[in-house]
């Protein structure tokens, strides 16, 4: 009698804590929906969707704003956003896979698999294994050698031959340096050992397992599958639209396009440590691995001052890491032209968040972390207000820093047939330089989108704004000349956080 009793008691103290649980859950999602939407108009951004998983749960997801800032078609949990660079764990996950399957090992030389494999020295190119390209530790600088592939016709295979090209930053395995052109060699080793494409990896191990039926690996795929989000970004005070740029030759490490629903799919079975029902995607073993520092990251004086419980900064494989308020963060970001995306898991809480915008902001770092505060039971701070006043500031510093050349001398510039011809990097390839109604034209050969009239400034120095790359600022195009006059190369400086047009040095070929 006693032990039916205390059963009852047990089944009744159960079944009251999980309805006060539920009921605390419903009072942090109602708190936080509020939050999100002030956030969205306070920061300017067209419209977002977010999915918070608990549990093993999606527990809350919702869309917020519009797909189109000129329209008013609203976005929904089934509306697609390019994740970009969160990308980047599907493509380590697959690396561990192969690995499981005995097909490749992480520290197998990647000239094993692509004996053409090559980079900036002799020892590097030999000893650079698949790990080092997972860890973003290869001496490279962070984005080094992206204008090889933005927009760009070169192939998947030709923007890694290119790579040889690129100067190195640090020693090797030295630093951090993320390398987008890394993960693009990663991808290619994956359709060298399965025998079939990166995106039929992605579809047969990942998406159809999981069922993300709405999700694409291609832009050229976005009418097919319909309700998607267009990217923005600001210019001038304005928002406006932006076309999607397609970024098939760099599938690997930021092709995939997805929405709420599916993307929480993926954060489940990251949460549940591979495994899928009754089977198994990837081990423990693996996650483990991923989830591992495997290159330190510093953690600045700003990360310091504002975040003061960030004791330390790291990447794994496919994802970044650091502690908050005592539990470990495992996250990526993806940046995307006109979208940024934020994938967050808190393992130890069974915790995991997405946010998805369709303007380039930082609006998921004061989301992520109000989000964490109120299910961390820590005390909050309106982290959106904080951040958003860092940003303006930020930004005013940025505007006085813009290039501005030297004008307290004019100098007369040479005459326009000097300028015109044909250049070429070894980084690039080539690009022209020709007159147009007695001005002077430059447009890349290989990326259709990067074209420009130059604008004479002083000597031989030119204002340079491409028309179709809104989100590049104006910049200069400097011509140097030999002892002769005679022009003999250009470079191009552009301030933007994404891509060095200082990498690419164009010799005047006639």
């Amino acid at each position: 009698m006693k032990t039916t009793k205390f059963i009852i008691l047990t089944i009744l103290t159960f079944f009251i804590l999980s309805c006060n649980t539920l009921e605390s859950d419903k009072q942090k999602l109602s708190q936080l929906n509020n939050y999100y939407q002030k956030a969205l108009n306070d920061w300017n951004v067209p419209g977002m969707a977010v999915g918070i998983i608990k549990n093993g749960q999606l527990i809350f997801a919702k869309g917020y704003g519009t797909k189109d800032v000129n329209e008013d078609e609203k976005i929904d949990t089934k509306t697609n956003f390019a994740i970009a660079s969160n990308t980047k764990a599907f493509t380590a996950a697959a690396i561990m896979i192969l690995q499981e399957e005995g097909k490749l090992d992480l520290d197998d030389k990647v000239q094993k698999y692509l004996p053409w494999f090559e980079l900036y020295d002799p020892y590097v190119s030999k000893e650079m294994t698949i790990r080092d390209l997972l860890c973003h530790r290869s001496g490279l600088a962070t984005f080094s050698g992206d204008l090889i592939w933005m927009a760009s016709d070169h192939s998947q295979q030709e923007i890694v031959r290119r790579a040889r090209f690129l100067k190195p930053k640090y020693g090797f395995r030295e630093a951090y340096g993320y390398s987008n052109i890394m993960y693009t060699t990663a991808g290619l080793i994956i359709e060298k050992v399965s025998k079939m494409s990166w995106d039929e990896f992605m579809q047969s191990h990942f998406f159809a397992p999981l069922g993300m039926e709405r999700t694409i690996t291609s832009i050229t795929d976005l009418d097919k599958m319909g309700n998607y989000t267009q990217p923005h970004l600001q210019k001038n005070g304005e928002i406006i639209k932006v076309p999607y740029m397609n970024w098939d030759n760099v599938k690997p490490m930021g092709g995939i396009i997805s929405n709420i629903e599916d993307v929480s799919k993926w954060v489940r079975l990251q949460l549940n440590e591979g495994i899928l029902g009754t089977d198994t995607i990837f081990s423990k073993k693996s996650q483990d691995e991923m989830f591992s520092q495997h290159i330190a990251r510093s953690v600045n004086q700003r990360s310091k001052d504002t975040w003061p419980s960030i004791h330390f900064k790291g990447y794994g494989l496919g994802w970044g890491m650091f502690d908050y308020k005592g539990r470990k963060i495992i996250m990526h970001t993806g940046g995307y032209e006109g979208t940024i995306t934020a994938t967050v898991l808190v393992p130890e809480e069974n915790l995991g968040l997405i946010f998805l915008t369709n303007k380039i902001t930082s609006l998921y770092s004061p989301l992520m972390y109000k989000t964490l505060d109120v299910f961390f039971n820590e005390q909050e701070k309106d982290w959106s207000g904080i951040l958003l006043k860092e940003q303006k500031k930020s930004r005013e510093r940025e505007n006085k820093t813009l290039i501005q050349p030297d004008t307290t001398k004019t100098i007369i510039p040479l005459a326009l047939t000097n300028y015109s011809g044909n250049y070429k990097a070894d980084v690039y390839g080539g690009l022209t330089v020709s007159i147009e109604d007695n001005q002077l034209y430059l447009s890349f050969d290989h990326t259709k989108i990067l074209h420009s009239r130059l604008s004479h400034l002083n000597g031989n120095i030119f204002e340079i704004e491409f028309p179709e790359a809104p989100s590049l600022p104006k910049g200069m195009v400097e011509f140097y000349t030999n002892k002769k006059g005679k022009v003999q190369n250009l470079l191009i400086e552009i301030i933007n956080p994404d891509f060095d047009f200082t990498e690419l040095d164009f010799i005047k070929q006639n």
